[in-house]
This record gives structure tokens, C-alpha cells and sequence, in this order.
């Protein structure tokens, strides 16, 4: 463990985490100290066990974000772990499996799937972290969103459509948190090469190199160029930030 790290003392919980970028997001804030909860409807187990590996703190959970009940079991869980929690990133979401797509041929059932998991998925973290936040004034909640929402994406409507719904939440609960030290910020990533995306036909070729050549630095975006830009949003260095959103994509979108 870190105990000098950015984020000493502080717990969290990373969403989706049992593999590609959250489970990057969770390795770099027990990095900085965190103690982790790892959770996915996924197993965990082996990301949990490559932070306790390296020194560091963590518990293995399984939980659905859809569910208000499971999530407040996490909660429950990593209170009783840890005492209390920080720190919540909400990364879960469904992307690198999607088939791209006119929106047309987006199912009525596809596209509810992806508003429960990327929209009310959020919403129902949040909401379990929040009374033990407000409890002791204090708080850093990061939603996971995406640079498409300042472009638009398409063949992807249901996706993108989620994650703009992810800006205009966290910026609502920003004003209504504010008062009472929990600071809500949007992290919006461009194409990463998780492990997802690397297997998804759909995102190679003339499609990865057009995103490419859109940015200002001209490479391909991996999970570890976002982890800066979290472990600042989760930190001290951050406690005066609340209601914004960084977007981490090589300069191919700039607002």
C-alpha cells in the first residue's frame, strides 16, 4: 500500500472493473493509496488479487448497477471492509460488444439494455454512495462518459445518446451535491483499445485510423493515458471541481 499516495486513506469503488479500462482505473488508485472495492457482475477476483499482489488494499464484489438492492449491498460491503467509502467511479457500461448500426435497426430491446446499464446504472450507484458521502461532507463521484457526445457518433445512437445522458446527470448532481462536499465530475474518453474494442471487428481498419487522424496527437489511445485525469478528479488537488468534464482524446475534440 501507498500510504504516501495521492489517495492515502481514502476508499473507493470502480464500477465494471473486472477487465479492460476499469480495471486499469482500479489498479492506478490503489497505486495512490485507495483502498478498492473491485466490482462487476463479472468476476473480479483476479484484479483484485494483482493490487493485493503489489501492496495494496482491495476486495473482490459482485454486483449489478441496474439493481438499487445490489447496490446498496456494495455499499453495505464496503463500509463494513473499510469504513466507509470515498470514492465512487462509475465505469460500467456496454460499448466494445455493441454492433454498430443504423438506429433504425437498434432494437427496442437493445436500446433499453444500454439506457439500464450506461444511464440508470449511474444513477443507481449514486445514489447508494451518496448518504454515507453526505454523512461525513465528503465525496468524489467520476462518471465515465465519452467524447462522441460533443460530436455525435454515427451508427452508434444508442451508445452515444446514453453518455450525453451521463454529462447532463452528473452536471444535475453537481448543483445538488455540492452542499454537502461531494463533488460530481465527467471523465469522456475517445476510442481506448481495451480489450473489448481490440476484439470488436467493427472498430479497426479505416475506422481506428480516421479517429486517429482527427486528433491532434496522432496515436492510438490506451487505458493508461486516461489514468492521470482520473486520479486527479478522485483527489485533494481536485476538492474545488465539481460539474465538469474532461475530455481525454488526443485533442480530437476540444470544447
Amino acid at each position: 500500500m501507498n500510504d504516501a499516495g495521492r489517495l492515502a486513506g481514502r476508499v473507493a469503488i470502480v464500477t465494471g472493473a473486472a477487465q479492460g479500462i476499469g480495471a486499469e482505473y482500479a489498479k492506478a488508485l490503489a497505486a495512490e493509496g485507495a483502498a478498492l472495492v473491485v466490482m462487476d457482475v463479472l468476476d473480479t477476483g483476479p484484479v483484485c488479487q494483482d493490487i493485493v499482489a503489489a501492496g495494496g488494499r482491495a476486495i473482490a464484489l459482485k454486483g449489478d448497477v441496474t439493481s438499487s438492492d445490489s447496490m446498496d449491498e456494495v455499499v453495505a460491503k464496503t463500509i463494513e471492509a473499510f469504513g466507509t467509502v470515498d470514492i465512487l467511479v462509475n465505469n460500467a457500461a456496454l460499448f466494445g460488444n455493441l454492433a454498430m448500426k443504423p438506429f433504425e435497426e437498434i432494437t427496442s430491446d437493445e436500446w433499453d439494455r444500454v439506457m439500464a446499464v450506461n444511464v440508470r446504472g449511474v444513477f443507481e450507484a449514486s445514489k447508494a454512495v451518496v448518504p454515507e458521502m453526505r454523512r461525513r461532507k465528503y465525496g468524489k463521484i467520476i462518471n465515465i462518459a465519452s467524447g462522441t457526445v460533443l460530436r455525435g457518433l454515427p451508427l452508434m445512437t444508442h451508445y452515444v445518446t446514453s453518455k450525453g445522458a451521463i454529462v447532463a446527470m452528473s452536471r444535475c448532481l453537481a448543483r445538488e451535491l455540492g452542499g454537502d462536499g461531494i463533488r460530481v465530475n465527467t471523465l469522456a474518453p475517445g476510442l481506448v483499445l481495451s480489450e473489448n474494442v481490440v476484439s470488436n471487428p467493427a472498430w479497426q481498419g479505416a475506422v481506428s485510423a480516421n479517429i486517429v487522424a482527427s486528433r491532434s496527437i496522432r496515436r492510438d489511445q490506451l487505458p493508461s493515458d486516461l489514468v492521470g485525469s482520473l486520479v486527479y478528479l478522485c483527489c485533494a488537488d481536485s476538492d474545488f471541481v465539481t460539474g465538469q468534464m474532461i475530455v481525454v482524446d488526443g485533442g480530437s475534440m476540444m470544447h
